[in-house]
């Protein structure tokens, strides 16, 4: 079992879904589930679109937490968790600085690079530059490779590319949706993804698409995407991908319920290639099924979620003032 369930309270919960993003219809259906859960697991639970309404209008004190649910812009960048610090509402998922590290594919990849988390070889791109000095810098790598927009999710913008023709157009494609991007060597093998809920790495689930990859169509329209616990691999080889997978996590400071992509080469090497810090919660979604796996229900795994969002947040505060007390000592000392 995941978790050791605890004694049942009843919170109230705010739901966030929705917002101004490009994942905005992903994000709504995630709310919807996740608020449906928790309503079934007996909480009082209260939905809030932010593209309708201002965050700062909420009284926090009628909440006992946020979960979060926006994925995309403002949601995954540390915007909205700025705004909930700001009020002094608890919030499930990373906080302000790990959650912009996360979303910004070429940070990301640089913290990776520098904390020896293996990663595919990638130059990054921007909408300034000419066309043949982006082609020029991608020389180094080999083909094919794999073109992202910086600051995106849901695989939106994302493209392949064997030659320098189609390179050009997957740089135009990933800039009508950032002004820069990263290229990236493409991983020979199988796609893999891990969902973490701080440290404990849940089951690892291997997909199978059609698809060249695990694109937007793939992840939430296709009804032919497999998804695997497999039984028939290696016990080393999942250890690898479950350690690697924290290891990413850890170098960018992630936290609570978080999801990490993966390809496993023919050599069994996994190469991390990003970490989503507000992972889908809809029924096409990867860390529900991973849960799931495990016997807990959609409704089990946010209400965890939730109270390590109420602890952690508790947490802090205590830090907070433990230091304000201190720097206070430490003022009457000297006058």
């Amino acid at each position: 079992m995941l978790v050791d369930f605890r004694p049942f309270k009843p919170l109230r919960i705010l739901v966030l879904a929705g917002g101004p993003s490009a994942e905005r219809e992903i994000s709504l259906k995630s709310g919807r589930a996740v608020a449906q859960a928790l309503t079934d697991a007996g909480h009082c639970v209260s939905t809030f679109d932010p593209r309708h309404e201002q965050l700062t209008s909420i009284e926090s004190l009628r909440f006992d937490v946020a979960f979060v649910a926006l994925h995309g812009r403002y949601g995954e960048d540390g915007g909205v968790q700025k705004q909930l610090e700001a009020i002094g509402l608890p919030y499930t998922g990373s906080d302000p600085a790990a959650s912009a590290l996360a979303f910004s594919k070429t940070a990301a990849k640089a913290r990776f690079l520098e904390q020896r988390v293996p990663t595919p070889a990638a130059v990054t791109f921007q909408a300034d530059e000419s066309m043949a000095e982006c082609v020029r810098r991608a020389a180094s790598l080999s083909f094919p490779v794999v073109v992202k927009p910086d600051r995106q999710g849901s695989s939106l913008g994302i493209s392949f590319a064997s030659s320098p023709a189609e390179l050009e157009a997957s740089i135009e494609m990933a800039l009508e949706f950032d002004t820069r991007g990263l290229i990236e060597v493409a991983i020979p093998g199988e796609e893999w993804t891990v969902p973490l809920l701080d440290e404990m790495v849940m089951s690892p689930i291997r997909i199978g698409t059609p698809h060249s990859f695990f694109d937007y169509e793939a992840k939430y329209l296709r009804e032919d995407t497999a998804y695997e616990f497999p039984d028939d691999v290696p016990i080393d080889l999942l250890c690898t991908i479950q350690e690697t997978a924290q290891r990413a996590a850890d170098a960018l400071g992630v936290t609570s319920l978080s999801r990490v992509d993966l390809r496993v080469d023919p050599n069994g090497q996994p190469w991390v290639l990003e970490v989503n810090t507000i992972p889908g919660l809809t029924d096409h979604s990867l860390a529900p099924k991973s849960a799931a796996h495990r016997g807990l229900s959609l409704g089990q795994l946010c209400e965890e979620v939730c109270h390590r969002a109420i602890a952690a947040h508790r947490s802090r505060s205590s830090r907070h003032d433990q230091q304000g007390r201190r720097g206070r000592s430490v003022i009457r000392q000297a006058s």
